[in-house]
């Protein structure tokens, strides 16, 4: 896994994408269940409601995003 300065969206990353960002690893299937039963993110914030993910997502060298929302 490289260093990648282009931002993940977290409404569009497949589970294997969000795994691959530092803060995110082995929760992106988490995440994909999150935004399909709640209907997407509108702030990088939601994540700390992702069960395992509060707090874990501050610093993360990726770039992360909510698209257009």
């Amino acid at each position: 896994m490289s260093s990648n300065s282009t931002p993940v969206d977290v409404n569009t990353a497949s589970a294997d994408e969000l795994d691959a960002v530092a803060g995110l690893r082995g929760h992106g299937p988490e995440v994909v269940r999150y935004r399909e039963e709640r209907g997407g993110f509108t702030d990088l914030r939601q994540l700390d409601e992702v069960p395992g993910l509060s707090g874990k997502v501050d610093g993360s060298s990726t770039p992360l995003t909510v698209g257009d929302a």
